[in-house]
């Protein structure tokens, strides 16, 4: 690498770093820790909304109800979410917190009503105070709070953010804070189901310029949620998804580093996905001890501030 070439990497890099000490220090927050005994003798599964995690429920229910499992967005609205019985749940998107809730929102705010297992609920930060919307005041489901902030840079402070739950890579989507989250609550391995990830083969652009870009689910989404994506991209432009995509699929790669740094190890048993950052392989190759009876703890211990 030339001179000047290795001048400007440093230069990005320190832009970079400023720019994110600078983030965390105005939006993140101590949040404490969820810490999961079972973590050390069993793997999490992180159940990805992928068209994919039908065939997987189908071929691997069995696996995936002797397993801790993460369930993201939406997930409770489907039929199998109570058989599943998840128990870890990531909401990210700021739709989900918005005062006039959506016809979905409500039907998951229903569903969640009907929990009667031991839940870890992880919201932003800053939407915390505002979860018990979305529970309704189940007694079955803890609330737990996480910071989606960005952070890139070097990669001491990159990792010292991610440890102590200050930032962590660009959260484009709910899978990323996710990952995080479980690394967080102490898995050594973490399974990733149902993250198909092959948008680009849904991307079309009509006649009128207008972006199209499905994103299926592994159960079929409501009319009235189709049409408010389809609202949310009737104004944005396919040069701004594609660089959606990039910085998801780039984010992956900067949870795979330090993931690594941490002796952590993610799998990807995705069929078909486009991650093209984790390990691969297949649920068929999981065992798991038949006496492992997971539990849970809470650990109100403060992150160290950057």
């Amino acid at each position: 690498m030339k001179l000047t070439d290795k001048m400007a990497r440093v230069a990005d890099k320190t832009g970079a770093s400023i720019k994110s000490v600078i983030k965390m220090l105005a939006q993140s927050r101590p949040c404490g820790r969820v810490v999961a005994p079972e973590a050390s003798e069993l793997p999490l599964v992180v159940l990805g909304n992928g068209p994919s995690l039908s065939d997987t429920i189908a071929q691997y229910g069995g696996v995936l109800k002797s397993l801790p499992l993460l369930a993201v967005n939406f997930a409770a609205i489907a039929k199998e979410f109570t058989d599943l019985r998840p128990r870890y749940y990531v909401l990210a998107d700021p739709h989900f917190f918005e005062a006039q809730a959506s016809a979905n929102v409500e039907r998951l705010r229903r569903a969640l009503a009907t929990v009667d297992w031991p839940m870890t609920l992880f919201v932003p930060v800053s939407r915390k105070a505002h979860a018990h919307r979305l529970t309704g005041g189940n007694s079955c489901i803890s609330i737990a709070a996480f910071n989606p902030v960005a952070v890139e840079g070097f990669g001491a402070l990159e990792r010292r953010a991610f440890s102590s739950g200050m930032g962590m890579p660009r959260p484009r989507n709910v899978l990323i804070p996710s990952l995080m989250i479980a690394i967080r609550l102490g898995f050594k391995v973490i399974y990733v189901a149902g993250a198909d990830h092959s948008w680009m083969k849904t991307l079309e652009v009509t006649e009128d310029n207008t972006v199209v870009a499905v994103q299926p689910h592994f159960y079929s989404d409501p009319d009235d949620e189709k049409a408010r994506i389809t609202s949310v991209y009737s104004n944005i432009r396919l040069h701004e998804v594609i660089h959606s995509f990039y910085i998801a699929f780039k984010s992956y790669f900067a949870i795979e580093r330090y993931a690594r740094s941490r002796g952590v190890r993610i799998v990807n048993v995705t069929p078909g996905s486009y991650i093209d950052a984790f390990e691969r392989s297949s649920l068929a190759t999981v065992s798991v001890r038949p006496d492992a009876t997971p539990s849970l703890r809470a650990e109100n211990t403060r992150s160290n501030s950057v």
